[in-house]
């Protein structure tokens, strides 16, 4: 007699903040700058190149309001998304881009299920080629782990937190720069349990090369984060790229003074394969896909465009990780990552825009809705 298990694959999408105005970003993008500021200036960089991508009925929201942090939780949930994975940034008691996040804790009517991922990376000039011209700069102590965890236990607390067994879900997006990162994961846990949990479900986002398995630093299991870079493939060599920029006058700020394009263009479908076939770890290890890339957008040079991107293809990416999912992971368990909601300036969105309608949001549907017919066997 064949034993089977039931699957339960729960979409999670990344979800970026920065899509209203802080004094921050006026002060060091120019007044007025939200994400949006970015996704409007961006035109193609070689022939046929998808830029800009423009919202649906050109919907350049502002995240002030709530009623549009209700609608798209209402439609995520239509496309049989589970919840959200809200970057939050903390600056040693300094917060940024907090205000959608804390009119979420507070819009109770909104019945969507949610998570945080602390973005813990400095912020800096990146997006004008100034990696070390530094903005806002994270210094860990101790008692700053301290206060983050204060801060963060009424979010856990909320009834729509996702949790495994009575333990919030909290990512890190960067804990390897964090230099003690394993003392900062006891102090969490312990404080989590005073408050009245059974623990916390840590889980280290992997973008970066991580030397050693997530449990020695303190955590409960990885996630892979797509496109990871070192799975990217080989550039793609577009024949005279340059020459069209020129004849547009098309960002020649990515062309070098010896007429080489700075930018990387690489293939989507490459690049889905290579991370879909990619050696698995041995720790419980989340997957995570992403309908296209392109950070053009923000940058001017050494930008990452993935070209051959399509919803289907997103809809096979998606099944093959179902699959994992449901084969390596318990029903409770069983959170797929999807980068992202609404990373606009880096061409990842889930959000319909103008070129594709709700193609990406049905792709995954159908993918997801097809697999929960199934069973697998084990």
């Amino acid at each position: 007699m064949s034993n089977f298990k039931k699957t339960d694959i729960k979409p999670i999408a990344l979800y970026l903040p920065q899509y209203h105005q802080i004094k921050e970003n006026d002060e060091w993008w120019g007044e007025g700058f939200t994400e949006w500021t970015n996704v409007k200036k961006a035109s193609p960089v070689f022939e046929n190149h998808y830029q800009p991508h423009v919202p649906l009925n050109r919907n350049y929201y502002d995240l002030t309001d709530v009623n549009v942090m209700a609608d798209q939780a209402n439609l995520a949930k239509q496309y049989g998304i589970y919840g959200f994975c809200f970057y939050h940034y903390w600056f040693n008691g300094k917060l940024l881009l907090e205000t959608p996040i804390h009119q979420w804790l507070d819009a109770q009517e909104i019945d969507f299920p949610f998570c945080l991922s602390w973005a813990n990376e400095n912020w800096t000039r990146r997006w004008d080629g100034k990696e070390k011209d530094i903005l806002i700069e994270q210094n860990y102590s101790d008692e700053d782990d301290l206060a983050h965890i204060h801060y963060l236990i009424p979010f856990f607390k909320d009834s729509r937190y996702i949790k495994i067994d009575n333990k919030p879900v909290f990512l890190v997006y960067r804990p390897e720069i964090h230099p003690n990162i394993k003392e900062a994961t006891i102090i969490w846990r312990e404080e989590a349990k005073k408050a009245g949990f059974e623990d916390l479900y840590l889980i280290r986002m992997e973008n970066f090369k991580c030397e050693s398995d997530p449990m020695s630093s303190g955590f409960d299991a990885g996630m892979e984060f797509a496109p990871d870079v070192t799975m990217q493939g080989k550039k793609i060599h577009k024949k005279n790229m340059v020459k069209y920029l020129l004849h547009k006058s098309l960002h020649v700020s990515g062309i070098k003074q010896n007429g080489v394009y700075e930018n990387g263009v690489y293939d989507y479908v490459e690049m889905m394969e290579n991370m879909t076939q990619r050696e698995i770890p041995d720790y419980p290890y989340y997957r995570c896909a992403c309908p296209s890339w392109d950070n053009s957008p923000r940058r001017d040079q050494h930008a990452r465009i993935f070209i051959n991107s399509t919803p289907d293809k997103f809809g096979l990416w998606v099944k093959r990780l179902s699959k994992y999912t449901a084969e390596h992971f318990e029903t409770n368990k069983q959170f797929l990552f999807i980068n992202a909601w609404n990373e606009w300036g880096e061409g990842c969105h889930l959000e319909p825009d103008e070129e594709l309608g709700y193609q990406n949001l049905e792709a995954l549907r159908d993918n997801i809705l097809n697999f929960k017919k199934y069973e697998i066997k084990y």
